[in-house]
């Protein structure tokens, strides 16, 4: 077996388990301020990844630029499409709480709330498992800033969902262990990356287009909505702060590992 592979799924095992974990004592603790802190830092690591090191290493690549910018283009565009089509919850519910409670918590009420949730993590964490592949198969320090900038993500989206489970009239062990087990996905996500970007290496750089292209759209659909509902700039530079910190953790690791 090889290193990377080795690095793949020990990179989406820890991911998955750290993000959850926390996600859990999170929810516990009900510190939905920290939480929201870390939507804005995980925004900045994630846009600083894709627009500093994956397009950039993706361009370098063989692969025809105009191409690349489609495939880019389509996926923004996919992604889009897939959550309107509500397979992929991206959103943080938040404001979705309220009306969550006065459902009444039968075991019916329970099974018809968390399954779509946990489907849709499913094949959201498959993907991450399938970007943190790529990211190892450019390197390693790319695969380690992939994994903390979906590690980052994960853990407000983890937050949201254990809420709708425990809403949805989950136990908080049950809840714990479903989430684990829809997270899971990642590593099959990371395994399933590898053996076919191993297979194609002409592949890589589209791979990381795409890997891209959902570290921006998920950014950016998590931080618009945010900042839209702030009336003036002043609300908002603290969260400006944030991101620009993700920024800036981004950037002093990437510096820091590039050697080449």
């Amino acid at each position: 077996m090889s290193t990377t592979l080795v690095f793949i799924i020990l990179a989406n095992l820890l991911s998955t388990v750290i993000s959850i974990g926390l996600a859990a004592l999170l929810s516990f603790r009900l510190l939905s301020g920290l939480v929201d802190k870390l939507v804005c830092v995980s925004a900045g690591l994630l846009l600083t990844v894709a627009f500093t090191h994956l397009i950039p290493e993706s361009y370098n690549s063989e692969a025809d630029p105009f191409v690349l910018g489609w495939v880019m283009l389509a996926s923004i565009i996919g992604f889009f499409l897939l959550e309107k089509a509500s397979l992929i919850h991206h959103t943080h519910h938040h404001e979705g709480d309220a009306h969550h409670h006065h459902h009444g918590h039968d075991a019916h009420e329970a099974g018809r709330g968390g399954l779509p949730i946990l489907i849709g993590d499913a094949f959201h964490n498959f993907a991450d498992g399938v970007v943190i592949a790529a990211a190892f198969m450019l390197d390693w320090k790319a695969g380690l800033l992939a994994t903390l900038a979906v590690m980052a993500h994960e853990i407000p989206h983890e937050v949201g969902d254990f809420m709708i489970l425990l809403n949805a009239g989950f136990t908080k062990r049950k809840a714990f262990v479903f989430q684990l087990i829809s997270g899971s996905s990642a590593v099959l996500g990371g395994i399933v990356g590898y053996f076919v970007l191993e297979a194609s290496a002409t592949l890589l750089p589209y791979a990381l287009i795409v890997a891209a292209a959902s570290f921006i759209y998920i950014a950016l659909s998590d931080l618009l909505p945010e900042m839209m509902r702030r009336k003036s700039l002043g609300q908002s530079l603290p969260e400006v702060a944030l991101v620009l910190t993700g920024v800036v953790v981004a950037g002093v690791v990437m510096s820091a590992l590039h050697t080449h």
